[in-house]
């Protein structure tokens, strides 16, 4: 059967929105994992205006409900890579996902840029699969 949705749960991570120019890192919303094994954020990047604008990618995981306790999550417990995630002025309208399989509760995404002057239209949610509870509504 082909049912895909019955098997994943979508939360919000980052709302659509423009990049300020003054190069402020965009954090994502805590993603609390409980009950889920696996998760994967999905990029969607839009137009980006400035033509040297880098875009890059660092996830964070932790035990504390507020990430107070944050760190950068080691590459053996990402599926994909940080740079393979990141994007810059060429990448206008395309997507980049990166997977998370440590061990913490809690998440969360943040996409710094670097050199952007212009818009750059960027958002995120999160996939949760796995789930160790029935999913079906």
């Amino acid at each position: 059967m082909r049912d895909l949705s019955n098997h994943i749960t979508i939360r919000h991570a980052i709302s659509p929105a423009a990049a300020r120019t003054d190069n402020t890192p965009i954090v994502s919303a805590i993603i609390d994992l409980a009950g889920f094994d696996q998760a994967m954020f999905g990029i969607l990047v839009g137009d980006i205006a400035d033509a040297d604008a880098t875009f890059a990618v660092l996830v964070e995981h932790g035990d504390q409900a507020n990430l107070s306790d944050a760190a950068a999550v080691p590459d053996h417990q990402l599926t994909g890579t940080e740079a393979a995630a990141g994007f810059n002025f060429g990448d206008d309208n395309e997507t980049r996902k990166i997977g998370y399989v440590g061990p913490k509760r809690y998440v969360r995404l943040t996409i710094t840029p670097s050199g952007n002057a212009g818009n750059a239209f960027i958002a995120a949610v999160v996939v949760l699969s796995a789930s160790r509870y029935s999913l079906a509504s």
